[in-house]
């Protein structure tokens, strides 16, 4: 479980932020400060890991059929709009600045940034192990480096203040940061709203299910196919899927055949079917056992 990781990488990630901000008031640095509401960005990203490592292990209940995975989403959003908020303010100080004198201490800004380095890369190490299995991780390790870089541009600028004394690097490097916070942001709202919305998961294509599905014995066309995200990882299918007359429990074997194949393939955990029978009269969902107009059945898997 990566869940004792994420928590030590969360502490480690808020310690940097805090040092960040503290250093960026003392140093007089918009950059430094900056980099720091970039670093609560990752604070953020690791609380959502969290919560929804905590989600998924909470059962479903009556009220909330699916579980708790979307808690994640609501998180997301709320950290996407808070953090564009701050970014917006960082990019009017920045621009306020190039037209006024101010001098930031080049040498404080790059040390303070060097350790919000240091330990951004002990926590990608300490994550790197959960990469491949955790969805959520993967996507903190992204965050990390965003920050690892602009924490590496914030020496660099601190250095090259200390020495020319040129101030105008300190807004430049808030612009510079500030457009990485709007990346990874647009990125975690868009991503966001597309779960709330039911799109079709990113990377996959409804055409590629529908024929991973069309071979598989006895089915004839499938209809009203849908696929979306309940949260990360964690995908939803239904489908009407038209078959050729046979036993009800010849269509529990094609049921299973089907979530086996949808599982395997395109990591879809959640599968509900509709069969419909080509022989049977035309508003009926169900597959036939008997002759056309008489009894009828309908197998579902969820």
């Amino acid at each position: 479980m990566p869940r004792s990781r994420l928590s030590l990488a969360l502490v480690l990630v808020a310690i940097v932020a805090a040092v960040e901000f503290w250093g960026g008031l003392r140093a007089g640095s918009l950059a430094l400060l900056a980099d720091a509401v970039h670093v609560c960005m990752d604070v953020f990203a690791l609380g959502i890991a969290l919560v929804a490592l905590a989600g998924a292990q909470r059962p479903a209940n009556l009220r909330k059929t699916f579980g708790y995975g979307r808690l994640e989403i609501l998180g997301a959003l709320a950290n996407g709009t808070l953090l564009l908020g701050a970014t917006i303010f960082i990019v009017y100080e920045a621009i306020a600045r190039f037209f006024v004198a101010y001098h930031p201490q080049g040498t404080l800004m790059s040390a303070v940034a060097g350790f919000g380095l240091v330990v951004n890369a002990c926590v990608a190490l300490l994550l790197m192990r959960d990469r491949t299995t955790n969805l959520n991780v993967q996507a903190a390790i992204f965050h990390v480096g965003g920050d690892a870089l602009g924490a590496f541009a914030v020496i660099v600028g601190g250095a090259a203040i200390a020495a020319t004394g040129a101030s105008w690097i300190d807004p430049a490097l808030s612009l510079f940061v500030a457009a990485i916070i709007v990346t990874g942001v647009l990125r975690v709202l868009r991503d966001a709203t597309d779960v709330l919305l039911e799109a079709t998961p990113r990377g996959m294509s409804l055409d590629d299910v529908r024929a991973a599905l069309a071979p598989l014995a006895g089915i004839v066309a499938i209809h009203d196919l849908h696929v979306w995200t309940i949260g990360t990882g964690d995908r939803a299918l239904s489908a009407h899927v038209l078959v050729d007359d046979r036993r009800v429990s010849e269509a529990t074997a094609i049921a299973r055949e089907i979530d086996a194949m949808l599982r395997a393939r395109f990591d879809i955990t959640h599968v509900t079917l509709q069969f419909e029978c080509e022989n049977c009269a035309p508003d009926e969902r169900v597959v036939c056992t008997q002759p056309r107009g008489t009894g009828s059945e309908a197998a579902r898997i969820g």
